[in-house]
């Protein structure tokens, strides 16, 4: 028995490269100026549902996201690894949202996607670090939730059974189906792309993107189904404007900075134990070290 299994995957600005013009004048990230990403607890969470499509045949894994056309690459990225479709949501609508909005908005897409057994997503993104997206979308779907998720053990009789990693230990939990998953950086890293399916799926593309390929090229997602990214607006699922993007979005960021650690001084050591047992004891003295 295979399940329907719904991955909800995010484009991120890559936070290492964060500098002074990554705030528009709104209090929004400006993510034209920023190298994107695949969120790396999503790769995780993907990870956890093709596991569950090589364990048990006739299981589908679709990527769902919200972003700018360009984030369709995250849909081409899971293609690459196993995943058998996406769905992009993308609509000027949409931007500027918070969690609220986002969660509002990935909903509203998922009752648009119909029947799913399991929704996984990443615990948190790393633009935002709330962790608050998965949670939200559970209740809007009135499902159950299971969070800090580190592996998924065993699907059967419509209950499933995941190791959840806590601050103070572990926990194995099982709950009844449909359910969303949030996974943790401590689950199995995502498996490399396939060069099988980066050959079968490096043309796929939404209808947006296809407005810029060759005119004599299109025949081509007629004949070829897989190579269709489904693109949905906010008209599309069914969404209130109202509760969309940023004027739907209650939270407002002022301020965001990018802080480097400095060292004010530092010391040349050489292998000598009389200086290294120096440099022991005045950061035993100073209490940079010890009790």
């Amino acid at each position: 028995m295979g399940f329907k299994i719904i991955v909800l995957a995010k484009q991120v600005p890559d936070t290492r490269n964060v500098g002074k013009d990554a705030m528009k004048a709104d209090g929004t990230v400006n993510r034209a100026i920023l190298p994107a990403i695949f969120n790396p607890e999503d790769l995780n969470a993907l990870e956890q549902a093709l596991r569950l499509k090589d364990r048990f045949p006739g299981t589908t894994v679709h990527l769902l996201t919200m972003g700018p056309i360009r984030a369709a690459d995250i849909i081409r990225e899971g293609l690459f690894r196993g995943a058998d479709g996406g769905f992009l949501l993308s609509d000027r609508v949409f931007a500027g949202a918070d969690t609220l909005a986002t969660s509002y908005a990935l909903h509203k897409a998922i009752k648009k996607i119909g029947n799913f057994d399991i929704i996984i997503s990443g615990r948190q993104a790393i633009d935002g670090d709330t962790a608050q997206v998965g949670p939200q979308v559970a209740e809007k779907l009135n499902i159950p939730q299971i969070t800090y998720t580190e592996e998924i053990q065993e699907v059967s009789n419509n209950k499933i059974t995941v190791k959840r990693r806590l601050e103070h230990g572990i926990e194995i939990v099982e709950c009844v189906l449909p359910v969303l998953i949030t996974v943790t950086c401590s689950a199995p890293v995502c498996r490399p792309r396939n060069a099988r399916l980066i050959q079968k799926y490096k043309y796929a593309k939404t209808n947006s993107e296809k407005q810029t390929c060759n005119i004599n090229f299109l025949h081509v997602y007629d004949s070829r189904e897989y190579l269709n990214i489904t693109e949905w607006s906010a008209v599309d699922v069914n969404s209130d404007v109202n509760l969309c993007g940023l004027f739907g979005s209650p939270t407002k960021v002022k301020k965001i900075e990018s802080v480097i650690f400095q060292a004010k001084e530092s010391k040349m050591l050489d292998s000598s134990d009389e200086q290294i047992e120096a440099l022991m004891v005045e950061l035993i003295t100073n209490h940079t070290i010890g009790g």
